[in-house]
């Protein structure tokens, strides 16, 4: 069984779900963009049942209140909601684990707060967003965040409504990698019911994100400042295959190769079976390895 909160914020609320007595080791859960808490519902309960496991919505997702009039969405104002959070619970020291853009948003909080972390766990993530090579392109990428926020302010449409069979439809349409099943639990959390059918519960301007990236000589480096351990689980059909991702981006070979060097004393990099949502379609496939690592004794490393 799960409990719900809500965490005052200027704007309204962060809304989360919790999981375990309270009392417990706190474990932070954080999902991916344009998905909601409800992306840990069948993992959680497969996790050692010691742990207290909040998982939050970030704002404009799932029941989380959406940001001002004219308020864009930047990558630092999720990691901010997670301070926020941790704030609101007193927490001093606990575990992250995040999903995807939950990853990369888990792993800015490691570099900014690195003493609040005890464990790091990405789903399906490395802990940051790399620079893109083609100055051009990501000129073009930071310009149309600006556009977009600009039109969806002009059009200042009203949300559309869609039956359930329809809003389902969409949602798998739009994540290859979700199971009916998937896609049904996200959407329990992901949309409101209204006289005119469901309609998605996501602020539009998400689209509008502005990130934070990194070159690979500092993600190694913000890597290293890391005081504890991390477990990185990738999954085979996934969006960041080890062997496939090396001729698409000589970053990603270069930071390939700082994992089996440098950074091997305390991080562990396991490939599974599975999609990109693996922990939420297959999640015993990762439940076991996860909870290994939550209950092994911390190791400091030494770097």
């Amino acid at each position: 069984m799960f409990s719900e909160l809500k965490f005052p914020v200027p704007w309204g609320h962060v809304a989360a779900k919790a999981w375990g007595p309270s009392e417990g080791h706190p474990v932070l859960c954080l999902h991916g963009w344009l998905d909601n808490a409800n992306t840990f519902d069948k993992l959680i309960p497969l996790l050692p049942r010691d742990c207290y496991y909040v998982a939050m919505d970030f704002s404009g997702h799932g029941l989380s209140s959406h940001r001002p009039a004219g308020s864009p969405y930047h990558f630092l104002d999720y990691v901010t909601d997670v301070r926020r959070v941790a704030a609101a619970l007193q927490w001093r020291r606990f575990t992250l684990m995040g999903h995807s853009m939950g990853g990369s948003v888990a792993g800015m909080f490691c570099f900014l707060y690195p003493e609040m972390v005890d464990k790091l766990i990405l789903l399906e993530n490395l802990g940051f967003l790399l620079a893109p090579e083609d100055t051009e392109a990501w000129l073009k990428s930071e310009r149309m965040v600006i556009d977009t926020l600009l039109s969806l302010e002009a059009k200042q449409q009203i949300p559309k409504a869609r039956s359930p069979e329809a809003a389902l439809q969409r949602l798998l349409e739009a994540n290859r990698h979700l199971t009916a099943e998937g896609g049904a639990i996200l959407l329990q959390r992901g949309a409101t019911e209204t006289p005119a059918g469901l309609v998605y519960n996501r602020d539009m301007r998400v689209h509008t994100q502005s990130r934070e990236s990194f070159t690979v000589e500092q993600c190694v480096k913000l890597l290293q400042k890391i005081q504890d351990r991390v477990l990185i689980i990738v999954a085979q059909d996934g969006l960041l295959v080890p062997h496939k991702l090396d001729s698409r981006n000589h970053f990603v070979k270069a930071l390939q190769e700082a994992f089996e060097s440098t950074l091997k004393e305390h991080i562990q990099l396991v490939e599974v079976p599975g999609s990109h949502f693996v922990h939420l379609n297959e999640p015993k496939v990762v439940s076991g390895i996860i909870s290994n690592f939550l209950t092994a004794q911390n190791t400091r490393a030494r770097l």
